[in-house]
């Protein structure tokens, strides 16, 4: 009992008090934060499923529960959010973060939802929150798979680009062809250039919704000419970031050149690209 009553001083100062929370809200190797993030991961799994089963409901007594339940998640995540700012040694890094702007996304829905209500069914985008899943159950593998997929991505990002305004410029030619060629027979759906620029969008894609169909025998031998080219034009972009990934896998970025410090350099490399020293038999030795 004596230890409980001088714990509870204790709480009384101001930083201990911080300290505290935030061994519990931020650490996940101490118990009181595991079962912390536990109870967590659980409040958001309950309010996302929630917040998708609830627009099913009809009856009236199911959504007055449904609408009481999201305001009592959305104070709760409101109250960890606060928490979590106060404790933080730094409150604008942490605000400023990837997970602090999810946090926030993760509330603002309900209370801007007062004045908008149809806004408040992107609620869902507390899903987001059980990335922390990967902090909690040390999983810190699979967010190193994330970041290589995303450099090849950022990488690849000038040849995407290229390659999407050529399939602009693609969609938009064959679009128009497709109004020459069918744009004078009655009741067409290609009476005009962009309904015809979004048939050959959706068909270059393999979409294929169906809405609009071409009648002629032209038409229709240009339309399974887009079709065919279309698989060979989703191909593309795969390879571009596929190649991005294997060179980026070939390489070591944290081997440092003892020579001229420069890293980035092969796996299995025996000398620095940049300046021609050899590197040690002890790869250790160049890492940061």
């Amino acid at each position: 009992m004596s230890r409980f009553r001088e714990e509870i001083k204790r709480l009384h100062d101001r930083q201990y008090r911080k300290d505290f929370l935030y061994n519990i809200i931020f650490e996940s190797d101490t118990p009181e934060g595991k079962v912390f993030d536990i109870i967590l991961m659980i409040m958001i799994a309950l309010s996302v499923i929630i917040a998708i089963f609830g627009s099913t409901f009809k009856a009236p007594w199911l959504k007055t529960t449904t609408t009481v339940l999201e305001y009592v998640f959305t104070v709760f995540f409101t109250a960890e959010y606060v928490l979590r700012i106060y404790c933080s040694p730094n409150p604008r890094k942490y605000m400023l973060s990837f997970f602090g702007i999810v946090d926030l996304l993760a509330i603002s829905p309900m209370y801007v939802g007062v004045l908008l209500p149809t806004v408040r069914s992107a609620i869902i985008l507390r899903s987001l929150r059980l990335m922390r899943i990967f902090r909690v159950m040390k999983l810190f593998n699979f967010l190193t798979e994330g970041n290589i997929l995303l450099r090849s991505i950022m990488a690849s990002a000038k040849k995407i680009a290229v390659f999407f305004l050529f399939v602009v410029l693609l969609v938009i030619c064959l679009g128009t062809m497709m109004f020459m060629v069918e744009g004078n027979n009655p009741g067409t759906s290609f009476n005009n250039v962009p309904n015809s620029i979004y048939w050959a969008v959706v068909t270059l894609t393999t979409v294929g919704y169906g809405d609009i169909t071409p009648v002629t025998t032209l038409g229709k031998f240009l339309a399974t000419t887009i079709m065919l080219l279309g698989y060979t034009v989703l191909a593309i972009p795969t390879g571009i970031i596929s190649a991005s990934m294997i060179r980026d896998g070939r390489k070591d970025i944290n081997r440092r050149c003892s020579n001229c410090g420069r890293t980035d350099h092969d796996a299995d490399a025996q000398y620095c690209k940049y300046c021609g020293a050899k590197f040690e038999d002890d790869v250790n030795d160049f890492r940061v």
